[in-house]
């Protein structure tokens, strides 16, 4: 008897130890879709700072003359601010089950979790097997895609410095970084994969519904 129950114990964490990270429903970012986001990002933060007309001067010269002027749009303190923390951004994403391809990975809440938030603030009662509070922080993938993110960069910096000073005006990062370098043996697919929007606000529609 104590042998079979043994052995039953055994047979249950042989089984539990061996689910994979899928069979729990989560599925990492692949290495496109971790660039396409990485690429998405960096153009964002570049463009955000690419307005301003800002003439910074560098070097240590006590003499103000010989210092030299350089504007902010091509300096090397704007690349470096735009690389810091750029994997920070990551974590304002949230994965989007109701898709299948790379747009699942996107801003904003997904339909699911509106759904349930909706059923929520009616009163209807919620079991997802986690904390209420836990639903709107980051997922596994999410994290996941972070960490990816920070080896890419780490990675790929001297490869992004080198578009950033000389093709930023000629090719996009994401044909650059992502086609020409980090896909340059694999599919780059969803690179050309777009959220379709009638799709999307359907979606929302039968949700309201």
């Amino acid at each position: 008897m104590n042998f079979l129950i043994l052995l039953l114990l055994s047979s249950s964490f042989k089984l539990s130890i061996c689910k994979t990270a899928e069979d729990e429903g989560v599925k990492y970012a692949n290495k496109c879709e971790v660039c396409k986001i990485v690429a998405i990002e960096l153009s964002s933060k570049l463009k955000e700072t690419g307005k301003t007309h800002e003439v910074i001067e560098t070097g240590y010269s006590l003499d103000e003359t010989k210092k030299k002027k350089t504007k902010y749009r091509t300096s090397e303190l704007r690349l470096l601010e735009t690389l810091d923390n750029i994997c920070e951004r990551i974590l304002q994403y949230n994965i989007h089950k109701e898709r299948q391809d790379s747009t699942r990975f996107a801003k904003g809440m997904s339909q699911t979790f509106q759904t349930l938030h909706g059923l929520v603030n009616k009163g209807v009662k919620v079991e997802l097997g986690m904390p209420y509070e836990l639903w709107d922080k980051p997922s596994a993938e999410i994290t996941n895609m972070k960490t990816q993110c920070e080896s890419l960069i780490e990675d790929y910096e001297n490869a992004i410095e080198q578009w950033y000073y000389n093709h930023q005006q000629s090719v996009s990062l994401e044909k650059y970084l992502c086609s020409d370098l980090v896909l340059k043996n694999d599919s780059d697919d969803c690179l050309h994969e777009t959220l379709n929007v009638a799709s999307q606000r359907k979606g929302e529609t039968n949700d309201e519904l």
